[in-house]
This record gives structure tokens, C-alpha cells and sequence, in this order.
């Protein structure tokens, strides 16, 4: 299989972890408490996977400037535009109760979600496609961890969606659209870097775990502290432990 179609195809199976948390959160009712503790162990895998696959290999590559350029221009970009989506009616994306406006309420609510959603996804998905660049496997450890914490994000969310009255198509159209971008970013991370200097692989792998950092922080640790209360710290060291025990197979 060429390495290009193997990149894209690891995006669409991490992407397609997002359909399967959607399906649970939108036919199932999930108590809030599990919904809160799923997102709080995913926080934790992404958490792992960024400390110790991305931020490390982007040191490894390029040394400590390339990072800390990388990570921080990650973050400003990824806040940046949060609060640009938040304004718009995206900012309670990942929320699985009545925090999500409806169109009604909010009109162009349902696109910033979509975009919301987009600018979750496409950072990890690159990352994947960069992996294979150095001629070895996949890093497994990244696709898993992206699985992992994209089926508590799509549980999330579709939970909120259906609780703002959006219709089963859009919920399950937007998410399969995601998952696809998903792959085609994945692709695109591998084509696209492909030759490019240890510095700048450095620079774009950090960039992405600035913005996977933040989008945590803002999004998927709120979500989870909202009902897990005392056991959000537990429950998210715990999904820690379980990524870096990957890293470590």
C-alpha cells in the first residue's frame, strides 16, 4: 500500500472514532456523569500522547526553540479562533446538556460548531500523517490516543446537539464530514510535509500539540468537571497512565 493511502486510511480510523461516540450519545442517554468521566479519561490519553509523542519527538527533531515557537504558535491560533467560533454560538461544542444553542436561538450556530469541530480535529489528524515520515510505522500510540479521545468528544457533542434540537442528519452528516476531513488532513500532513527540514517538522508537529493542548484545556476539561466533580482529577490520571503505558509497549 503506499505510504500516502496509509496515512489518509489512519486519519479516517482515528476520524471514525467521532461517528461512534456520536451514535452512543445520540441514540443512548448517557448519564451526564459518565459522559463527564469518558471526556475527562480522554483528556488524559490526548494529554499523555502530547507530552510524550509530539512534544518530545518535535524536540528530538528540531531542539527546544522549533518547540516552543511551534506549541505556542499552536496555542495563539487554536485560542484565536475559539473565541472567534464562542462568539458565534460554537463555544459549548463538547458540552452533552442544554448549553448548546439552537439555531433559534443562535443562527450560524450549527456552522461555527461544524468549524468548531474542524479546528479540533485537523491538528491531530496532520500529526498522524507526519508520523510516516520517517520511514517507520504509523505512531500507533498517536492513532489510538486520537481514537480514544474522539469517542468521548463525539459522544459529547452529539448528546448537546440532540438536547438543541439538531436533526439526526445534521448531527451524523457533520461528524462522517469530519472524519473524512480527518483522513484528508491525515493525507495532507504526509504529502504535503514530505522533505521538509528536521526544523520545520519540528516546528508543525509542536504547532499541533500547542493547539491539541489548548483545545483540552478549553474545551474537553471543562466538559468533565462540569459533572465528574472530586473524580474528574482521578479518572483523568488514569487515562494518562493508560497512553503512556502504550508509549512504553
Amino acid at each position: 500500500m503506499p505510504e500516502w493511502l496509509e496515512a489518509g486510511l489512519w486519519g479516517l480510523l482515528a476520524g471514525s472514532a467521532l461517528l461512534i461516540g456520536a451514535a452512543v450519545g445520540f441514540f443512548a442517554r448517557v448519564p451526564r456523569r459518565v459522559t463527564a468521566s469518558v471526556m475527562a479519561f480522554g483528556a488524559g490519553v490526548l494529554l499523555s500522547a502530547v507530552s510524550f509523542e509530539l512534544i518530545d519527538e518535535a524536540h528530538e527533531q528540531g531542539g527546544l526553540l522549533p518547540v516552543a515557537i511551534g506549541a505556542a504558535a499552536g496555542a495563539l491560533l487554536y485560542t484565536g479562533a475559539n473565541v472567534l467560533l464562542a462568539r458565534h454560538g460554537a463555544r459549548h461544542r463538547k458540552r452533552s446538556g442544554d448549553e448548546q444553542p439552537s439555531e433559534r436561538e443562535q443562527p450560524g450556530s450549527g456552522t461555527a460548531i461544524a468549524v468548531g469541530a474542524l479546528l479540533d480535529g485537523v491538528p491531530e489528524s496532520v500529526v498522524i500523517g507526519a508520523s510516516l515520515l520517517a520511514g517507520g510505522p504509523v505512531s500507533l500510540v498517536t492513532v489510538i490516543a486520537v481514537f480514544l479521545s474522539n469517542v468521548p468528544e463525539g459522544l459529547s457533542s452529539a448528546a448537546g446537539m440532540r438536547q438543541a434540537g439538531r436533526t439526526r442528519r445534521y448531527v451524523f452528516g457533520l461528524w462522517a464530514a469530519i472524519a473524512l476531513i480527518s483522513g484528508a488532513a491525515s493525507l495532507a500532513g504526509y504529502t504535503l510535509l514530505g522533505g521538509a527540514p528536521p526544523e520545520v517538522l519540528a516546528t508543525i508537529t509542536a504547532l499541533a500539540a500547542g493547539a491539541i493542548l489548548a483545545m483540552i484545556t478549553d474545551t474537553m476539561v471543562p466538559e468533565a468537571f462540569a459533572d465528574a466533580h472530586l473524580l474528574v482529577g482521578l479518572i483523568t490520571v488514569l487515562g494518562f497512565l493508560v497512553a503512556f503505558a502504550l508509549s512504553h509497549a
